[in-house]
């Protein structure tokens, strides 16, 4: 089971220079992935914890690459009804290629009502407007033609589409991921409250005549008690789970690393 962590996009720990540290620790220190969030328009009235300063996700990711050199970068989640279709594709495909096929896509389909109205996009359209983010990537990757508003076009760069997970709960988001041949994101802070959505997943894919999709688990372990912690490791590995997302608190780059280095013990890396 692969072990990723958080990043922060948001708020002070957003510079440049604690950004750019705080991924190549996680590098160093063999963590397989880093993940960042998403938003776009935060209200005045929500800004505890982030001063309402998030850096644009797939633009950061991309950043993030040429920073690195081979851990995986995971959006967790990017909001797929915030953004134009096509352009979307595009960036995705080009960061996968640029970053050798490093990207980890994590997508959502949103909730904040601020941000909706912020973009002048209906949130009651969100998930049908997110099915039809979800279809056109998929088009896109599978053909070296294709076509959007009558119009046939080239889509390249194409390479191997990206690992995609959608994030969300059960059942819904795992009907989304069956019909996208996608993964699961779901967050968890429990293995025991995972087991039966897992079931569920497995059950609804088997019904569907497909393979389930592999499980990225984003959820926070206590690094303060590693035993309970190793224990949580070990059940989510029991369970299926492809990977676990853990939840880094810090403030500065020293706190950071520290952090990773705890965790890194606890998980044997």
């Amino acid at each position: 089971m692969d072990i990723g962590v958080t990043l922060r996009n948001m708020g002070v720990q957003s510079s440049a220079a604690i950004m750019a540290t705080g991924a190549q620790a996680a590098e160093e220190l063999d963590f397989e992935s880093i993940w960042i969030t998403d938003h776009i328009a935060i209200p005045p009235d929500d800004a505890e914890g982030s001063g309402g300063r998030y850096t644009d996700t797939l633009t950061t990711l991309a950043w993030l690459g040429g920073k690195t050199n081979s851990i995986k970068l995971g959006s967790g989640v990017l909001i797929l009804p915030y953004r134009p279709i096509l352009p979307t594709a595009k960036q995705v495909a080009t960061i996968h290629e640029l970053t050798d096929e490093r990207l980890l896509l994590g997508v959502g389909i949103g909730w904040m009502d601020p941000e909706f109205r912020a973009l002048g996009v209906d949130r009651h359209r969100r998930g049908v407007d997110s099915d039809a983010v979800l279809s056109f990537l998929n088009e896109c990757f599978e053909n070296d033609v294709v076509s959007l508003n009558g119009q046939e076009f080239l889509f390249r760069p194409r390479p191997k589409r990206p690992p995609i997970y959608v994030g969300g709960r059960a059942p819904h988001a795992l009907a989304r991921a069956i019909r996208f041949d996608a993964g699961w994101l779901p967050m968890v802070n429990s293995p025991a409250k995972l087991a039966a959505d897992m079931k569920q997943f497995e059950e609804m894919a088997a019904e569907s005549n497909k393979p389930m999709g592999a499980v990225t688990v984003v959820g926070g372990l206590d690094l303060k008690k590693p035993e309970a912690a190793r224990q949580a490791l070990d059940d989510y590995e029991a369970l299926g789970v492809e990977r676990v997302v853990c939840g880094i608190g810090y403030q500065t780059s020293a706190d950071y690393r520290h952090e990773l280095e705890r965790l890194r013990e606890i998980c044997d890396l």
